[in-house]
């Protein structure tokens, strides 16, 4: 069956941590996100890296739908339709009738920079077709 198109960027931080908007998704700048591997692969001090950027953009182009939220957004968004028990950062794939793990909490925390986690990524979604 067609991987559906639409991947799901979990932050492993609350909507109410003083986030700062960005122009795609926001940016928390608080202790709270330092236990965040998708935040700080994703981001440098304050801004968004480049690397990630221009892949986000590349997605984009390819036509697949990102959605970046607060774990507290994702639970209220999707815990009545999936009741399963993710852990914080996740990347998901919504399909038509479920979410799959795209990339774990587990392999987002043993990332080193933004390389692997742009590398992973594109190594995955390759597959997806």
């Amino acid at each position: 069956k067609g991987m559906s198109k639409k991947i799901l960027f979990i932050y492993n931080a609350n909507s109410d941590t003083g986030s700062k908007m960005l122009d795609f998704a926001h940016k928390i700048m608080s202790p709270a996100t330092y236990n965040c591997a998708l935040c700080s692969l994703t981001f440098g001090a304050f801004i968004e890296k480049k690397k990630w950027k221009t892949f986000r953009k590349t997605l984009l182009a390819k036509g697949y739908i990102l959605s970046f939220l607060h774990k507290d957004e994702f639970q209220k968004s999707y815990k009545s339709k999936f009741g399963h028990a993710f852990t914080y950062p996740i990347i998901l794939v919504e399909t038509e009738y479920d979410l799959e793990v795209l990339l774990s909490t587990e392999r987002l925390n043993a990332m080193e920079a933004v390389e692997d986690l742009v590398g992973e990524i594109h190594g995955l979604v390759r597959g997806m077709h």
